[in-house]
């Protein structure tokens, strides 16, 4: 995939995202305004770390697509995963905040008054959610972008969280008044569960963690199918935002020139390519046959 057309569907999935998101906020704000509940501001509060998170994505991203330069020779990829992070500190404070609050609705129940206009706002956040998705599903099929990935898994967990309010609100109006305070407290283990999710794929991807053990075996069986190339080993791989970086020895011929070594170097490095999806920057180092060999037995 070009450069160009990465950088346009990952903007494309925050635009949209940004433009869904504040609608949103200013239903549920008026929602919570008027109903006073509190799974109802923890829908909101879930809904501006969102839109927070989002909008830390898009400027990020912008920068992580910057093409490499000479203080970064390795591109600018890292930068998704920074965001992540940042994304993670976010969540996990909202959380923690609302945790308290609905624990403090536990002991001090209070009625939730307009409880179908609560119910009317989630029933509309459930629909631009799904647009949300459905929109960050047809970006990640085109460029499997880590900051989107981490986005979508979000957005579809907010399926659940909308429909939660929905329970909660409607068990309130039958008079489980400590249901708001309930669903309040499981929306801010969602959310810190999230938060743990988004962290964790973040550092995978700041400590260099290595592709996934069938996409290696998959480079490895295209290196081999080269008619000179009679093995690989020592295989390294990881991935940073759109780049995916693979290093490795190819074992030839002794007899081979160094032209015709440098030439078969460029086919597999051709032959991954092609059959890649995405931006891949390869390294390859050529090994002596014999040496292979000797280093076996020794």
């Amino acid at each position: 995939m070009k450069e160009r057309d990465y950088g346009f569907w990952v903007k494309l999935a925050s635009w949209v995202t940004m433009a869904m998101v504040s609608m949103m906020i200013l239903t549920k704000m008026w929602a919570w305004l008027t109903t006073g509940s509190a799974a109802m501001l923890g829908s909101l509060t879930d809904s501006l770390m969102d839109i927070t998170a989002t909008m830390m994505s898009f400027f990020v991203l912008r920068y992580a697509l910057r093409p490499a330069d000479d203080d970064h020779r390795f591109g600018h990829g890292k930068a998704e995963s920074l965001a992540g992070l940042g994304q993670a500190a976010f969540i996990a404070g909202s959380g923690c905040l609302l945790a308290f609050h609905g624990i403090e609705r536990i002991y001090n129940p209070t009625t939730v008054s307009h409880t179908s206009l609560g119910i009317g706002v989630s029933i509309f956040a459930i629909i631009c959610t799904l647009i949300i998705v459905s929109v960050q599903h047809q970006v990640i099929k085109r460029t499997e972008s880590i900051a989107i990935k981490a986005d979508s898994i979000h957005y579809k967990g907010d399926l659940i969280l909308n429909a939660s309010v929905i329970l909660a609100m409607a068990l309130s109006s039958y008079g489980w008044v400590q249901a708001d305070g309930v669903f309040a407290i499981l929306v801010a283990g969602y959310l810190l569960f999230n938060a743990w999710q988004v962290a964790l794929e973040s550092a995978d991807h700041l400590m260099d963690k290595e592709l996934p053990d069938e996409e290696k075996e998959q480079i490895l069986h295209w290196v081999n199918s080269h008619e000179s190339v009679h093995g690989a080993h020592d295989i390294r791989t990881r991935q940073a935002g759109q780049t995916k970086f693979i290093q490795l020895h190819i074992e030839l011929d002794d007899h081979l020139t160094l032209m015709r070594a440098h030439q078969v170097s460029d086919e597999v490095v051709a032959i991954i390519k092609d059959n890649m999806d995405g931006h891949v920057d390869i390294l390859i180092h050529q090994d002596p046959l014999s040496v292979v060999r000797a280093a076996k037995k020794s």
